[in-house]
């Protein structure tokens, strides 16, 4: 009997140069969704933005890269990084959501795909290397993580290329506060199907996911600009905040049990938690609550690395920037070693829910 493991062999991250810090956004005026100007002024608006979602600044892409741009560059790193021929691959899913926006422009650009164009720049010639998109709002990436390991499993593929690449900054709306939250970058790993039958293997332990599409449906999606006198034809990213978060802290830490429960592991032999970069208040707040589903009040203090202070929320590229950066020790606070038991977990536009267990 084979057992056959989904093993991350390589990661990779792109981060932009671009810094655009919460000061910048002083400047700005707000409005709310009524189209009427908010009564507190624009420095104490970025203030409380700062003390809800501990985001101090955000990284944009530069003028002349894309979202597949991104992506390549991420890609390449993560290749490198796992030591194979990327003519070796049989599954190139890049996770995105807008497609590549021109700066300047509101226009996207997704045909052909952010994956077909990736494979065409990495130059891999191989044409059962299959190179599609994913749209699963933020949580993306992970999904793209949880349809490689199904793919090996049903051994339709040995080695998967999952990218989640975004530029967010070109779908804001600058008179919306909500604009703060959302930033630019890339992030990428390899993903090979490897028999190990030891009990320490390395791989996925498990995975869960839901969708909520009914009354949930609308709580980030595109709308017109707070501005009372902006193009309504044209469309930037919305969302309700407050629904947001009380879906989220309702869903996100039940669904993150059930993957545990699927492995077969207790929260206490969790090393980290990676958590889509969404507000640092929430993120904690839903870390919380999964802990008080195993009556444990007390969060260790070093479970859940973060940077989104500095990064802001890129989407479908927080996670595999985290990672990439923790296991590169970007972040010295965070280190993880063969046999560490890691949960990711995702939420996101649909609304879309995801985690999966790994044993590093």
């Amino acid at each position: 009997m084979t057992h056959l493991k989904t093993v991350i062999t390589g990661t990779g991250c792109y981060i932009p140069t671009e810094i655009k810090t919460n000061s910048e956004f002083t400047f700005n005026h707000f409005y709310g969704e009524d189209h009427k100007p908010l009564n507190t002024p624009s420095a104490n608006v970025v203030e409380r933005f700062q003390q809800i979602t501990g985001i101090e600044e955000r990284r944009y892409a530069q003028p002349e890269l894309n979202a597949s741009d991104l992506g390549v560059i991420a890609a390449k790193i993560a290749i490198e990084n796992a030591g194979i021929n990327p003519e070796t691959i049989d599954q190139l899913i890049v996770a995105q959501n807008f497609g590549n926006v021109i700066k300047h422009t509101i226009q996207t650009d997704a045909v052909p795909s952010l994956a077909s164009r990736i494979k065409h720049e990495l130059g891999i010639a191989n044409p059962n290397c299959v190179a599609y998109d994913i749209l699963f709002g933020c949580p993306g990436w992970l999904q793209g993580v949880i349809q490689a390991d199904a793919f090996f499993k049903a051994g339709i593929a040995k080695k998967c290329l999952v990218i989640g690449t975004e530029t967010l900054s070109r779908v804001i709306d600058l008179y919306d506060r909500d604009s703060m939250i959302f930033s630019d970058g890339a992030g990428a790993c390899i993903l090979e199907a490897i028999n190990d039958n030891s009990e320490s293997a390395s791989g996925i332990l498990a995975t869960a996911v839901q969708s909520h599409c009914i009354a949930e449906n609308q709580f980030i999606c595109m709308g017109k600009s707070n501005f009372p006198d902006a193009d309504p034809r044209i469309r930037y990213i919305k969302m309700k905040g407050r629904k947001v978060y009380e879906y989220a802290l309702k869903y996100v830490p039940e669904a993150m049990k059930a993957c545990l429960d699927k492995s077969n592991v207790h929260i206490s032999d969790l090393k980290k938690i990676f958590i889509h970069q969404a507000n640092e208040k929430m993120d904690e707040a839903i870390v919380k609550a999964l802990y008080k589903l195993y009556n444990i009040d007390q969060v260790p203090a070093d479970i859940m690395p973060m940077n989104i202070h500095k990064l802001g929320n890129s989407s479908v590229a927080t996670i595999p920037t985290l990672l990439d950066m923790v296991q590169k020790g970007a972040l010295p606070d965070h280190r993880l070693e063969k046999g560490d038991i890691v949960l990711f977990a995702s939420v996101g536009a649909g609304m879309n829910i995801n985690a999966v267990s790994y044993r590093m």
